[in-house]
């Protein structure tokens, strides 16, 4: 039986290998389907798929046919290619993976997995017709499958802070110009609070390429409407569904876009945008989930700046803290935990299934180093078995439950809800 994760498969031996000539020979070969995709290109650290998740929700609600790719999936590949807030359903996107691979198999260089799952999605928003497309990056900007058009609606650079340096440069002013390699020339640029090292850098980009620019400041959270947090940005009033302090920063940069799409003439009124921003999604960040009874926050965190995100958060909850958590090999562990971790605390750490993840004795001991004073710091062989432990504790049901770590690890816990709550 042909199923995605059949044909994506044997793509995942050629890694990450960024480039453009291998998604553009196979867009190419397939009629150039992003040529018939405006777009809306959203780079950044952290941030890029709530600001997704906000301009596809308006521009839905304001009646367009959008389409909307993001990465990574948290239960299932259908989950990264929507089509009015709806993901393609899995034939669909078999179809639209056969016709990319029956092409991708006559070129010469074999294109990366990540490049074929993009050359899907510009298929399937070409055939689908969609009036705008919102494309997430998804590592860096420069040489990212996401970064084949030259003329976009807009390009948003939501956030920059140190991540992947090993792949995009090992300073902030190296990885900024990676970023800045989506701005494009007298395209408009919405660009959130970054770094002073990094502005610099991506000011000098947009001086060269003469984009109109708009140095988004974060919105101000006002009074509250009924169960509902409002937020001001210039002289738009808006819900503000998803949770964090980050999202004045997010949310902003969504209602400066659709300030930029209204000057090209999309239609997108009010009451659109205060539908739409009530109506957005976007799970796995900062989330209330719960197991068995218990309620748990739900949040990725896989980066320092997340953490210090999440960890922002949880200190307005004013509970003690147990986290549940699992890493990658490859992620900053120490910043993670120093952004994390405080006197009292528990900690459970997990391995991550199915992916390079890091040992967690060897999480356990640095865990110890930046936080001797945690109140208990415990390792665990899975899942089943940490959630079990944690919610066994007599005391627990007055400590707050944090899951984070790795959108991988929490992607594992949606797949297998079911199964593990039994």
């Amino acid at each position: 039986m042909t199923t995605v994760n059949s044909l994506l498969k044997p793509f995942q031996r050629f890694g990450v290998n960024l480039g453009l000539k291998r998604i553009e020979q196979l867009l190419t070969d397939l009629g150039n389907p992003h040529h018939r995709v405006p777009i809306v290109h959203v780079a950044g650290t952290n941030g890029k798929g709530s600001v997704c998740a906000y301009l596809s929700s308006v521009l839905t609600e304001a009646g367009y046919r959008v389409g909307r790719y993001t990465s990574p999936h948290l239960v299932d590949w259908t989950e990264r290619i929507t089509l009015n807030e709806q993901s393609i359903a899995e034939d669909a996107l078999i179809a639209v993976l056969k016709e990319v691979i029956a092409n991708a198999s006559l070129a010469k260089d074999t294109p990366t997995q990540f490049e074929v799952i993009t050359a899907a999605a510009w298929l399937y928003f070409a055939q689908s017709r969609v009036d705008v497309a919102v494309m997430e990056v998804g590592l860096g900007g420069r040489l990212d499958a996401t970064n084949v058009c030259d003329r976009p609606l807009a390009s948003i650079i939501v956030s920059l802070s140190k991540e992947h340096w090993q792949r995009l440069g090992p300073t902030v002013g190296k990885i900024a110009q990676e970023k800045a390699g989506v701005l494009k020339k007298d395209c408009p640029a919405i660009i959130g609070s970054l770094p002073h090292e990094a502005a610099v850098v991506v000011q000098a980009k947009i001086t060269e390429l003469n984009c109109p620019a708009i140095w988004v400041k974060p919105a101000v959270e006002i009074e509250s409407q009924g169960d509902r947090r409002w937020a001001r940005y210039q002289d738009i009033d808006y819900p503000l569904p998803l949770l964090g302090e980050m999202q004045l920063n997010n949310s902003a940069i969504a209602i400066a876009t659709f300030q930029i799409l209204q000057q090209q003439g999309w239609q997108i009124n009010t009451q659109a945008i205060i539908e739409g921003m009530a109506k957005t999604q976007w799970q796995g960040r900062i989330q209330w989930s719960s197991w068995r009874g218990y309620k748990m926050l739900i949040d990725g965190a896989h980066n320092p700046a997340a953490a210090k995100f999440l960890r922002q958060y949880v200190d307005t909850l004013k509970q003690p803290v147990t986290w549940l958590m699992g890493m990658l090999s490859t992620k900053d562990h120490q910043d993670i935990f120093q952004a994390l971790l405080r006197p009292g605390d528990r900690l459970y750490l997990v391995p991550v299934p199915d992916h390079s993840s890091a040992e967690t004795q060897d999480l356990a001991q640095l865990a110890l180093q930046v936080c001797p004073n945690l109140e208990k710091c415990q390792t665990e062989t899975d899942l089943l078995t940490a959630l079990k432990n944690i919610t066994q504790e007599t005391d627990n049901q007055e400590k707050l439950i944090v899951f984070c770590g790795s959108l991988y690890l929490i992607g594992y816990f949606f797949r297998h809800e079911n199964d593990l709550k039994r």
